[in-house]
């Protein structure tokens, strides 16, 4: 379990240091560039979620975000997945909702800051793209992967009294 946790606290790491980096470098509306032609990094605050939806509901998205990262840790500690693949992709998703949870607890906004130049598309952050590459990833798990890596993993795993439940004598 220590690893996805160890996972979890790098992501939040990465996303509050990139973030206070912006605040701190970047004026409010302004931009940097940082993949010429393809993306700036541009300073904003977002008081809503994605595309700035609810962004007059600050409080429900932090109650929201408290209780995603809540049960998706509690999924994450349940061992209901087993598979190192979909602990991973639980353990982005939670990075990314205590990210923005730690933004609109302190500040009342989640910090924004990439950009895509080449398309018109909300501008996000580190906590966001842990948010969608998890979600992805564990919807990919649970719709082709989940039934079969499940077993396999449950076969494999030895049970609390130290025998094997991979000899099936049934």
């Amino acid at each position: 379990m220590v690893p996805y946790f160890a996972l979890i606290a790098l992501c939040v790491l990465l996303d509050q240091v990139v973030k206070y980096l912006v605040r701190a470098n970047i004026p409010l509306g302004g931009s940097v560039s940082f993949l010429p032609g393809i993306m700036d990094l541009t300073y904003y605050q977002n008081t809503g979620m994605a595309f700035s939806l609810f962004s007059e509901h600050t409080w429900v998205l932090t109650i929201l975000s408290a209780a995603v990262a809540v049960a998706l840790t509690t999924l994450l500690l349940s061992r209901f997945i087993t598979h190192p693949f979909g602990r991973i992709s639980l353990s982005l998703v939670i990075a990314g909702a205590l990210g923005n949870l730690i933004d609109r607890a302190a500040f009342g906004f989640v910090t924004d800051m990439f950009r895509t130049l080449f398309m018109n598309f909300a501008v996000f952050n580190v906590a966001d793209i842990c948010i969608t590459v998890g979600a992805v990833w564990l919807a990919v798990y649970v719709l082709f992967g989940y039934e079969k890596l499940e077993k396999k993993s449950k076969k494999e795993a030895p049970t609390h009294d130290g025998t094997d439940l991979s000899s099936d004598d049934t």
